[in-house]
């Protein structure tokens, strides 16, 4: 048996032999006293085993796999795919680690066929993983974990939970944090949270892929294939840190680059109609912010300055934006700025230009209302609803993108709560992801430079992820908002929205997600 080996065993010439085999067929590399036993079965492309590991008789190792020091792999225990198991990690009898998954998206196509995807498998230190178990591609199996016999583990185990189920539950704590969520609070809510989002994003996405295209309900309940359903979800995939696990990257980049305009710097999808002059159009607009953010996911860049903004005089801009609907539709005209603005970043950030950011900056300082914080005009159908949502967009393309300070914060902070409040915290379809990101963003950018009514603003951040909770439909994600199929969209935003009331309660390191697409927080330096 290989926990009785002694080291004239390790030392013996034969398992020496059998040692030199795999560093020359299985691209393995050893630390010090590694025993692998005669009847074990290592199919690696790469291994890396640490000092006093070993591996039994009738395991299987196979794919790219890295062992910590002192590990050990039962009999019969297989480890498959992109696997790293940490330090001081027992592996039982039977187990199954299995990172990779098979595609099965097309019923044409036989699945043996389809292609393999690989998100990997990360189990710390000084965990026991029983006999029968299975881990699933993209588990994540923290410090200290005990994985009871029979149990199947996907997404994230928290340190030194004790877990069991099918599939596996939180069922006890070996280790019980001084300072950590109680039964009940914020961040078990969190935990809970993370756990299910974590083990079942990438089917989410998986279900909206047609071939090249993804085809997904918007905010309007209407399915189409439209360029934002892509860039959604490369956004999800890259706030789990896999997008080039489930996307090709040079493929997606030539797209997305091929669909801009040499003339204007626009996106323009093949087959659309846009109203002209395209730069007017909101969804083209609204593409900037899709493209290059989607491109900034696998490091590449727009191939063209977004040139129709640099080729505005001062004059033009300021006629443009004076000439804005504020006093009816002051969202449309944040979202307007939002993409005037992005469009001035990309441009500072990629090509050295950006001529009109002091003049848009300096129109919006003179154009604040300074008793409510906002841009624009309540409406008597919708109050301040209008100008809520729109200060929301507007800063999140100009002061929060740039990493300046908002004009007025603390008016803004009544204004958002008493907006908030008025609508009685949104419910029905009202409850949707625009009117609640439209919410927290701002709290939160804000809170930056206040901590006023700081209580009032962590509860908000507290109920809505409560309100949450249970929302996620299995392998389909979120709707945008009640009544509604989920979405790409929705689960995109909604995702978002979680992080940003963790980050809200300072919470946001329980998440193993963060928004790196057009959601992102902190300034892209």
């Amino acid at each position: 048996m290989p926990w009785e080996r002694t080291q004239s065993d390790i030392d013996d010439d034969d398992h020496q032999a059998r040692l030199q085999r795999l560093v020359d067929y299985a691209g393995a590399t050893f630390g010090r006293s590694v025993y692998i036993a005669e009847d074990a079965q290592v199919h690696t492309d790469r291994v890396s085993i640490g000092d006093n590991s070993w591996i039994a008789g009738h395991a299987i190792v196979r794919g790219d796999v890295e062992l910590g020091k002192n590990v050990s792999i039962n009999p019969y225990a297989c480890i498959s795919g992109k696997v790293r198991i940490g330090n001081d990690t027992r592996i039982a009898s039977h187990v199954s680690v299995v990172g990779f998954n098979h595609g099965f998206e097309s019923v044409e196509i036989p699945i043996y066929r389809q292609p393999l995807t690989s998100i990997g498998i990360d189990i710390g230190d000084d965990v026991w993983i029983g006999a029968n178990a299975v881990v699933l591609d993209g588990a994540t199996v923290g410090k200290g974990v005990i994985v009871a016999a029979g149990a199947v583990v996907k997404g994230k185990v928290p340190d030194y939970a004790i877990v069991g189920g099918v599939p596996a539950r939180v069922i006890g704590s070996r280790k019980p944090l001084p300072h950590g969520p109680k039964p009940g609070d914020v961040g078990e809510l969190l935990a809970r949270l993370d756990a299910q989002l974590s083990s079942n994003w990438q089917q989410a996405i998986e279900h909206y892929r047609f071939d090249e295209r993804f085809l997904s309900p918007d905010a309007s309940g209407t399915t189409d294939g439209k360029i934002r359903h892509l860039c959604d979800a490369i956004e999800i995939a890259s706030a789990f840190g896999h997008q080039r696990n489930l996307f090709e990257a040079k493929s997606v980049i030539e797209q997305l680059q091929a669909w801009q305009s040499r003339s204007t710097g626009l996106f323009i999808e093949p087959g659309r109609q846009y109203q002209n002059p395209s730069e007017r159009d909101p969804s083209a607009l609204y593409n900037i912010l899709c493209a290059v953010y989607a491109l900034e996911c696998f490091d590449a860049a727009p191939l063209h300055p977004i040139s129709f903004v640099e080729d505005l005089d001062a004059d033009a801009l300021v006629k443009w934006l004076d000439d804005l609907p504020w006093r009816e539709r002051a969202w449309h005209c944040g979202a307007t700025v939002d993409a005037i603005g992005t469009a001035l970043y990309f441009n500072q950030r990629y090509f050295g230009l950006g001529k009109n950011l002091t003049v848009l900056m300096g129109w919006l300082t003179l154009k604040i209302d300074a008793r409510s914080g906002l841009w624009g005009d309540a409406t008597p159908q919708e109050g301040l609803l209008q100008p809520v949502n729109g200060f929301y967009r507007l800063t999140r393309g100009t002061y929060a993108q740039f990493g300046l300070p908002v004009p007025h914060p603390q008016a803004s902070i009544d204004s958002v709560l008493l907006n908030y409040g008025n609508y009685d915290g949104f419910h029905g379809t009202a409850f949707n992801a625009c009117n609640l990101l439209d919410t927290i963003h701002p709290l939160l950018l804000c809170g930056l430079q206040t901590d006023h009514r700081k209580d009032e603003v962590r509860q908000i951040a507290t109920d809505v992820l409560k309100r949450l909770d249970g929302r996620w439909v299995e392998n389909k994600g979120y709707a945008f908002c009640d009544g509604h199929e989920p979405g790409l969209q929705g689960t995109e935003m909604w995702l978002s929205i979680i992080w940003l009331c963790a980050k809200l309660l300072a919470q946001e390191e329980t998440l193993s997600f963060k928004p790196k697409g057009v959601h992102r927080f902190a300034p892209h330096l």
